[in-house]
């Protein structure tokens, strides 16, 4: 009996080890290690090679701390991150509420929503740089802005006033608007019934008060994930970037986040590997000091009162 009991294990860890281990393979050969050479790379002079030439020390994280384009990219990145985390989380939790209130069509309505997730990115750069916010006439919001008698806008090379901004956050919250709505929803899904009827028979009006002491509240965890999710997502800015505002003649020296400083410092003309490694060492180091103290001041991982 004994030995059967352990044939068993042994062959139960078999099959997870065949299954899973194809999987736990790429993962360390196509990410761990990857990483583990940046940050070895990053202590290097490398110019037009991944392997290491001369040691440097801490020289690549001195010149790129000392470049004020990887400041300005941090800039950049805080403004993205200042519009797009508040304006997702409001419009996702402001649409998840609306859907959760209906009785029909609610499948309908979160598929509707939930939708535009799958459309990449490069695609819908594209289309809001083409279509709806062209700088000449023809585009659909100058069109609309000539309904007023208004002049059109060089949207995307308009510096003063910045309006590439208002195009870079707009085509990034239709795309992932629908995800965090669908967090929501599950998280308002969660909300024990039992206390909206308690509410209501201690004199709670419906609306806004029971929102405010009941359903909020009850988000707390889902909101914590959600804005966790969306200052990571920030940082990993690049597509609407590159696609938006770059052209013939290349990108322009005006916001830039850190992906894109890191493209041209790693992929440009020098190829400054060495450079371009530790600035990524640099940016991850910033996004994880910045997650984890939102992580202990949010309250992540404390158990509920």
């Amino acid at each position: 009996m004994g030995a059967g009991r352990v044939s068993g294990q042994r062959n139960r860890t078999l099959w997870f080890w065949i299954f899973t281990g194809p999987f736990v393979a790429g993962l360390v050969f196509f990410t761990y290690v990857p990483l583990a050479w940046s940050v070895y790379l990053s202590f290097f002079d490398a110019h037009n090679t991944v392997s290491p030439t001369e040691f440097t020390g801490l020289g690549n994280y001195t010149a790129v701390l000392g470049d004020g384009a990887f400041r300005s990219s941090l800039v950049t990145f805080a403004v993205f991150t200042a519009f797009i985390v508040p304006a997702t989380y409001a419009l996702s939790l402001g649409l998840a509420l609306a859907v959760n209130r209906l009785r029909v069509a609610q499948a309908f309505f979160r598929s509707v929503f939930f939708l535009p997730t799958a459309c990449s990115y490069v695609v819908a750069a594209v289309i809001w740089k083409l279509s709806v916010f062209n700088g000449v006439r023809f585009g659909l919001a100058n069109t609309v802005l000539g309904w007023f008698g208004a002049e059109p806008v060089a949207w995307l090379s308009s510096t003063d006033p910045p309006w590439y901004w208002l195009v870079v956050v707009t085509v990034r919250l239709w795309l992932q608007t629908g995800f965090y709505m669908v967090l929501f929803l599950a998280g308002l899904q969660r909300v024990p019934v039992r206390l909206y009827e308690a509410a209501a028979l201690d004199g709670a009006r419906p609306g806004w008060q029971t929102f405010r002491h009941i359903t909020f509240p009850a988000l707390r965890a889902t909101s914590v994930a959600v804005v966790l999710l969306l200052v990571v997502a920030a940082f990993q800015a690049f597509d609407e970037f590159y696609n938006l505002l770059s052209d013939a003649r290349g990108y322009p020296p005006y916001a830039r986040p850190p992906l894109i400083y890191l493209y041209y410092t790693a992929l440009g003309q020098e190829q400054n590997l060495g450079l371009g490694s530790a600035g990524a060492v640099v940016l991850a180091l910033v996004v994880g000091v910045v997650t984890v103290v939102q992580a202990r001041w949010s309250g992540l991982g404390r158990k509920e009162e």
